[in-house]
C-alpha cells in the first residue's frame, strides 16, 4: 500500500519547519549573544513540531498509512 501524497507532503513540510526553526534559533543566538529569549522560543517551537511529527507518524502507522519494511534475511 502506498503512502497518500498528502501524508508525505505533511511530513516533508513539518521536517522543513523543524530545520527552519533550528536555524532561526541559531541566528537569534548569534544576534542576541545569548541574552534574549527568542532562542528559547524558537527551540520550543522546534520541540513542538518534532513531537507533532512523531505523533503524526504513529497515527500513520496505526491507520496503515505507513508500513514497516525492514531488511529481509
Amino acid at each position: 500500500m502506498s503512502t497518500p501524497l498528502i501524508f508525505r507532503i505533511a511530513i516533508v513540510v513539518i521536517l522543513l519547519l523543524v530545520v527552519a526553526s533550528l536555524f532561526s534559533a541559531l541566528a537569534s543566538l548569534y544576534k542576541d549573544k545569548g541574552q534574549g529569549t527568542r532562542t528559547v522560543r524558537f527551540l520550543t517551537v522546534r520541540i513542538a513540531l518534532s513531537l507533532t511529527l512523531f505523533f503524526l507518524m504513529i497515527i500513520g502507522f496505526y491507520f496503515g498509512l505507513i508500513t514497516p519494511h525492514g531488511i529481509q534475511p
